[in-house]
């Protein structure tokens, strides 16, 4: 069960080949077996997984299940889930039970998904590699001693894995695609504003978005169009309506005019996954694309200007964890100053408490023209580029990272190239633009990604180049060994 698609296991489910609770129990078993390997899940909820699951069989017995009912799934651990500990990687909120759901999460619980726990993650989505997590590294399925990618690096080991057949991610600057690509998975960032924020503990708020993760387009359409849609609690929610994205899946995409952008193919990217992203792409021309170069010129700035922009953002959502309402509290501490120190100190890892001091930096007196404004400035240029790009092509295609997925430790000492893993991912970001990545060939047994990014609102295009392309090739049904 754990190799079907989603509309797959949603036949079996009707067809009555199987009950939601044997598919629920599948899970469960395979999550026992599987992930001391992997570390891929902070909290498994296995008596509330039956419950549901359950719930899901009545359903669906009165004729009234929907689509996705009785699907399994795992959240990724930013999302507040009701009576269950959301701990975003962290210390600081190891404790923390949210009293609510997350606008996504009840929407998919109202879907009739069926929750199978929280995926580790970066500490407050900050990472590119899940090395960050309070709760250990996650590890890569294709290579236990690789890394995941990340900060959706529990998100994407768990379905690459087989132990859910989808998984919910958040993408600041490449969170659900970095991952995605370093594990043969497919996962879109959608439109900014696109999908509620409600419920999803902040990083950088005019950055983050959720998203989601899974083996196929067809399988993240299904999830997406549930998840999607206008929410009075975000005012950065955006009240249009939302595609039917299934439907538009199977559209023929010749005429489709595809833009690669000169600076993404340049130095740094490595020899073997450029091979991989140039073959799928003389593969969508078969299929009747179109290709032209264009250039994104800022494109190079992304980095240094999102590593402002987001760690500024980053200071100011976390001063809330304090110590004095919720999160963790020090102990025996004998004064306000005292607690505020030794609370943020021990609550925080290494990475979160360099991004606050950069952006408490940045945004100091003296230092906010030179640093922060001018970073907005430059986000506008990037965001130029994309419109002035969207003008004569359809979709920007690239690779999603520089190479495959690299070795547990080897860039830990080293802030600066763990950040640039993103150097391809972030631009997406700062301009709010819809972004995924989907798998394209392997270098040496480990998988290769390629990103396309959209014009506003455009992710029915997306999903469907993506559906088009993996009609076409299989790479996105091979599974890691072991994992079968």
């Amino acid at each position: 069960m754990h190799t079907l698609s989603i509309k797959a296991l949603a036949v079996g489910l009707r067809s009555k080949k199987f009950s939601a609770r044997e598919l629920a129990a599948h899970f469960l078993k395979r999550i026992e077996a599987h992930d001391g390997k992997l570390n891929s899940y902070v909290t498994v909820c296995a008596d509330s997984a039956l419950k549901e699951a359950d719930a899901a069989d009545a359903r669906l017995a009165r004729g009234e299940g929907e689509p996705l009912t009785g699907i399994p799934l795992a959240h990724k651990d930013i999302f507040c889930t009701q009576g269950v500990k959301t701990a975003c990687g962290s210390r600081m909120l190891d404790k923390f039970v949210a009293p609510y759901d997350a606008t996504i999460v009840a929407r998919l619980k109202r879907a009739g998904m069926v929750m199978r726990g929280k995926a580790n993650m970066d500490e407050f989505a900050m990472g590119s590699s899940n090395e960050t997590s309070w709760y250990g590294p996650v590890k890569n399925p294709w290579d236990p001693t690789r890394v995941p990618g990340g900060s959706s690096g529990g998100s994407v080991a768990a379905v690459a894995a087989g132990l859910a057949p989808v998984a919910t991610g958040t993408d600041t600057g490449g969170s659900i695609r970095q991952p995605a690509a370093l594990t043969n998975l497919t996962g879109i960032k959608p439109t900014y504003g696109r999908v509620s924020r409600y419920g999803m503990i902040a990083f950088a708020s005019s950055l983050d978005q959720a998203g989601v993760l899974g083996r196929s387009a067809e399988d993240c359409a299904s999830v997406l169009e549930a998840m999607a849609g206008f929410d009075p609690m975000d005012s950065t929610s955006v009240d249009r309506p939302v595609d039917n994205y299934a439907a538009a899946l199977d559209k023929p995409i010749e005429g489709l005019r595809i833009g690669l952008p000169k600076e993404y193919f340049a130095e740094g990217l490595a020899p073997g996954a450029r091979d991989c992203v140039m073959n799928a792409v003389k593969k969508l021309q078969e299929l009747g694309a179109t290709v032209q170069e264009i250039s994104l010129p800022n494109s190079p700035l992304s980095v240094p200007t999102y590593y402002v922009v987001a760690p500024a953002e980053a200071s100011s959502n976390l001063a809330r964890f304090d110590g004095v309402r919720y999160g963790h509290r020090a102990e025996g501490v004998k004064t306000l100053e005292e607690l505020y120190k030794r609370s943020r100190g021990e609550g925080f890892g290494a990475e979160v408490q360099r991004r606050i001091m950069i952006g408490t930096y940045v945004l100091s007196h003296g230092y906010y023209d030179a640093y922060y404004l001018k970073a907005q400035k430059v986000r506008r240029l990037i965001y130029d580029d994309f419109k002035r790009a969207f003008q004569s092509v359809d979709l920007v295609l690239g690779p999603t990272a520089t190479d495959v997925a690299f070795k547990l430790g080897a860039k830990t000492d080293d802030p600066v190239a763990m950040y640039l893993n993103d150097i391809y991912t972030i631009a997406a970001n700062l301009a709010g633009i819809p972004a995924m990545s989907l798998p394209c060939g392997f270098v040496d047994g480990l998988p290769v990604g390629m990103q396309l990014m959209g014009n506003y609102f455009d992710e029915s295009r997306l999903l469907n180049v993506a559906h088009r392309y993996q009609q076409a090739t299989d790479w996105h049904t091979k599974l890691p060994k072991g994992f079968e």
